[in-house]
């Protein structure tokens, strides 16, 4: 009977400390939002092997950037409204088998925001271009989601033998498609669900561009709808740019080995866009994700990444020039 009440002693206190550490952990969430976010980036980034740098190039443009891992180098570009960070969960995976770098786009995140710069997705190569020169890569392999994959295909038109292969979840750029929820509400409503004016929208911005999102605490989400409630003008000026931008007669005939990933829920960009961009890129394989929306290596993370490793694996055996070929998964 000792031995009984003592086990029952000790579990009660057990379960009383447990209690005062959430207690704890939650009154630090609500009370230091900024510091708890700021733990949980260092600590997601730690885990996936990234270390956040910075530079300035010759004409003045600070980039700030997120790089780990060794091997031959993948540069990952994020979508309109996000940053470097929406990597930062695939990339667990990514960096023990290459050097992964993933930039801060200008206008994005803590890079340079010049108000009257040129935003369209042909310049953003440009400069996404000299800042691989910069970091010492000549031929990197790109990847790219929504806006960023726009702008992984204007590099790799601009720079076709300069680009090794694409990966392209979800990209932007193909406007003969059918229409996207997105294109619907901006069009014939005048609203775009992207660009957030406060905390409230940036939650239903969240929920919009994925169909299955990881758990983020309200408090922690608010810290992360700052960036775009402080930058609504020139968000609004940079959708402008990349909604007119077509890289549809650019990509036609690409012989670039190309990874095309999407979403069967997407609302921003139509999945039937996959398929149109899959007859264009010659070398190319077309993976659709069943229940995921429009940020696959957020929802997906690791399927994600295993599915772009075998990519890379059939790169290397030569088989990505056999044929190209659909996937559902």
């Amino acid at each position: 009977m000792k031995n009984i009440a003592a086990m029952v002693r000790t579990i009660k206190v057990t379960i009383f400390a447990l209690l005062v550490v959430v207690l704890g952990l939650v009154g630090f969430l609500y009370l230091a939002p900024e510091q708890a976010t700021r733990l949980a980036l260092d600590a997601e980034r730690s885990h996936a092997g990234l270390t956040r740098k910075e530079i300035t190039l010759p004409d003045g443009l600070r980039y700030v950037y997120l790089e780990g891992g060794s091997g031959e180098t993948l540069i990952l570009l994020h979508g309109f409204g996000a940053d470097k960070d929406n990597f930062t969960r695939v990339a667990r995976w990514l960096t023990p088998h290459y050097r992964v770098i993933v930039p801060d786009l200008p206008g994005f995140g803590e890079s340079s925001h010049p108000a009257d710069a040129d935003y369209g997705p042909a310049v953003q190569a440009e400069r996404m271009h000299q800042l691989a020169l910069a970091l010492g890569v000549s031929a990197p392999h790109l990847g790219g989601s929504s806006m960023g994959g726009q702008i992984a295909m204007a590099y790799a038109i601009k720079y076709p033998t300069e680009v090794r292969s694409l990966w392209l979840l979800d990209p932007a750029g193909i406007w003969s498609a059918p229409r996207s929820e997105l294109a619907k509400l901006v069009i014939e409503q005048g609203r775009n669900p992207l660009i957030a004016k406060n905390e409230d929208e940036f939650a239903n911005t969240f929920a919009f561009v994925m169909n299955d999102p990881p758990f983020i605490p309200r408090p922690i989400l608010n810290v992360m709808a700052q960036g775009q409630i402080n930058n609504v003008a020139l968000a609004e000026k940079i959708f402008k740019e990349i909604a007119t931008y077509s890289v549809e007669s650019g990509v036609a005939g690409l012989d670039t080995p190309t990874f095309i990933v999407w979403g069967d829920q997407d609302r921003a960009v139509n999945v039937a866009t996959g398929a149109i961009l899959h007859k264009l890129i010659r070398y190319s394989r077309l993976s659709i994700m069943h229940g995921v929306g429009h940020l696959p290596m957020i929802e997906r993370p690791q399927q994600c990444a295993e599915e772009y490793l075998q990519f890379r694996a059939q790169m290397k055996d030569g088989n990505t020039r056999a044929k190209n070929s659909q996937a559902q998964t």
